[in-house]
């Protein structure tokens, strides 16, 4: 595995609060340059970035980004804005509080709702492990898979510690459980704090030894990086290194 390998499963990503054109031009540039997976930028940014970029780049944005607890018409709504704006993926934020009400069954019909918008677009939901018990975690992996998403994720990157390897061999699991069962795969990406190419490398590892190589593409496995995607960007500059 290359570092290039590695940025071809990355959202290349830039949700900061002062973000601003320029430098959203930059990372898409970047992205184009290097064949990232996409670049996760703010929904104000997609239209003007999918205009710069065509179709040689997918554009990813959030919904519901970073707190959650917009009500489920808000985040339909921005959904269907954002693809209509040229937004080809979607990652969505839950609603924590009704985790921690037990209302599963609301946080699956939204996730189902936002799905339904996003038709054959693909929709990534990010639980927020580091917020979770271990039941909560289990049990939320369940209702994504359930509920129709393309991928479950673990973080926003606004909450520390972010992903862990921890959380994710728990995610992990309940997919490979879940594919057993219904034979749908459903993807992974761990975000937040990932920041080495030896980070990136463990969560690759992790991934081959639970769900097998067939998962190893960007259809299935995402990492969501700013800090990551820029080191290997730099080291990228110079001779390109190999890890296995």
């Amino acid at each position: 595995m290359t570092q290039k390998d590695i940025l071809a499963k990355v959202d290349h990503t830039l949700l900061a609060q002062t973000a601003t054109w320029e430098e959203i031009r930059q990372i898409c540039n970047d992205g184009m340059r290097y064949e990232t997976a996409s670049v996760c930028i703010p929904p104000s940014y997609v239209e003007q970035a999918k205009n710069y970029v065509g179709d040689r780049l997918k554009i990813c944005t959030v919904i519901g980004f970073p707190n959650g607890y917009n009500t489920t018409a808000v985040k339909e709504f921005e959904t269907k804005d954002a693809l209509k704006k040229g937004a080809d993926e979607i990652d969505m934020v839950i609603n924590l509080g009704w985790v921690k009400d037990g209302r599963f069954d609301l946080v699956e019909k939204e996730i189902r709702t936002l799905k339904d918008a996003c038709g054959g677009n693909v929709l990534k939901v990010i639980i927020e492990t580091c917020l979770l018990t271990e039941e909560e975690k289990v049990k939320m992996c369940e209702v994504v898979t359930n509920s129709g998403a393309d991928f479950i994720k673990t973080s926003t990157g606004k909450e520390f510690p972010g992903a862990s390897l921890e959380a994710a061999w728990v995610m992990l699991k309940c997919i490979r459980e879940y594919y057993e069962q219904t034979g749908r795969m459903v993807g992974f990406k761990p975000a937040g704090g990932i920041r080495t190419t030896d980070e990136a490398v463990a969560y690759y590892c992790l991934v081959r030894e639970i769900l097998g190589e067939k998962w190893l593409t960007n259809e299935y496995f995402r990492i969501g990086a700013s800090s990551l995607a820029n080191n290997l960007l730099s080291s990228i500059i110079g001779t390109e290194t190999r890890f296995f």
